[in-house]
C-alpha cells in the first residue's frame, strides 16, 4: 500500500496577504517559484502510481516547477469555494461578522454568480478525490498537488474525521505532507516538509 503525499502550492500574492483565493488564479510570487523548485529534492526518486492536480495554474505551475511529470488535472481538487468573500482576509470579514468562521459556517455565494461551499460540501468532494485515489494506493505512492483549505480538509476526511476537523492541520505554502497507515489506520506521517 502506497502513501498519499500533499503538496501545497507555492507563495502567491494573496496566499501571503491571507485573502481568500478560490477563482482568482494568481501566479506564484518569485518566492513561492522558488519554494515549488525546491520541492523537486524531497519527490525525488519516487514513483508515483498517480499524480493528480487542481486545474488552477498555481497548482500546476508548482507540480511543473517541482519536476512532477505526467500529472492529471482534477476539477474536484480546486480549491474551496468563498464565494462573495473571495479575496477578502479573516479579518475583514470580522469587522461586519465577527463570529463567522470557515470551518463552521464556509463561504457565503457571490453576487456575481461565484458558488460558497459548506465544510460539508468540500468534504463530498475531497471524499470524491479519496476515492478516486483508493484505486491506486496499492500500486503505489500516489501525489495531489492543491491547495491549503482544501488539502487540510482531505486530510481531516482521510484520517476519517469531519471536513470541519480540517481546522487543526495548518499548511503553509510550498511544502509536502505525507499520510500513511500503521496497523491499517489512516495516520499523517510528515507535515509540513520543507527542503
Amino acid at each position: 500500500m502506497g502513501d498519499l503525499l500533499l503538496v501545497r502550492h507555492g507563495e502567491t500574492e494573496w496566499s501571503r496577504s491571507g485573502q481568500h483565493t478560490s477563482f482568482t488564479d494568481l501566479p506564484l510570487t518569485p518566492n513561492g517559484e522558488e519554494q515549488a523548485k525546491s520541492l523537486a529534492p524531497l519527490l525525488a526518486g519516487r514513483s508515483f502510481a498517480l499524480v493528480l492536480t487542481s486545474p488552477l495554474g498555481r497548482a500546476v505551475r508548482t507540480a511543473e516547477l517541482a519536476g512532477l511529470t505526467g500529472a492529471v488535472r482534477e476539477a474536484d481538487l480546486h480549491e474551496w469555494y468563498y464565494g462573495a468573500y473571495e479575496g477578502v482576509t479573516t479579518e475583514e470579514i470580522h469587522r461586519t461578522r465577527p463570529d463567522w468562521d470557515l470551518w463552521t459556517h464556509g463561504g457565503p455565494p457571490g453576487s456575481d454568480g461565484k458558488p460558497g461551499e459548506s465544510p460539508e460540501e468540500v468534504g463530498e468532494r475531497a471524499d470524491r478525490v479519496l476515492s478516486r485515489v483508493a484505486d491506486a494506493l496499492p500500486e503505489g505512492d500516489v501525489l495531489l498537488v492543491a491547495h491549503g483549505h482544501f488539502l487540510r480538509v482531505l486530510t481531516a476526511r482521510r484520517l476519517g474525521l469531519p471536513p470541519s476537523e480540517g481546522r487543526l492541520f495548518r499548511l503553509e505554502t510550498g511544502t509536502v505532507c505525507r499520510l500513511s497507515t500503521e496497523h491499517g489506520r489512516p495516520v499523517i506521517a510528515e507535515w509540513n516538509t520543507r527542503a
